[in-house]
């Protein structure tokens, strides 16, 4: 199991209380994660990528093990740590403002 944390906004749009748990093959990537994601909540389609594109959106940004990989490839394999659910893959949405 994967444990992924989303920001308030999108927990509140799924209509999820902490970490979502997902399954999904392998070892994971992000595409796989988010695929899996929207999958289970139809609702996040089009909030974390872009429908056409699949490219994250401008104001989140991806962690895995206390580490921004937000500009990596999204079939990357993810850590170890992430497929086996020690640690949680986040998505982290951005401050802006000035």
């Amino acid at each position: 199991m994967v444990r992924v944390i989303l920001p308030l906004h999108l927990r509140t749009l799924a209509q999820v209380d902490g970490e979502v748990e997902l399954a999904v093959e392998g070892a994971p990537t992000q595409r796989m994660i988010l695929d899996a994601l929207e999958s289970r909540f139809p609702m996040l389609r089009g909030t974390i990528r872009d429908h056409a594109t699949q490219q994250r959106r401008a104001f989140l940004r991806f962690f895995a093990c206390n580490e921004d990989v937000s500009h990596q490839s999204p079939d990357e394999p993810l850590p170890p740590a992430i497929a086996t659910g020690v640690e949680p893959f986040m998505v982290v949405g951005a401050i802006a403002g000035g």
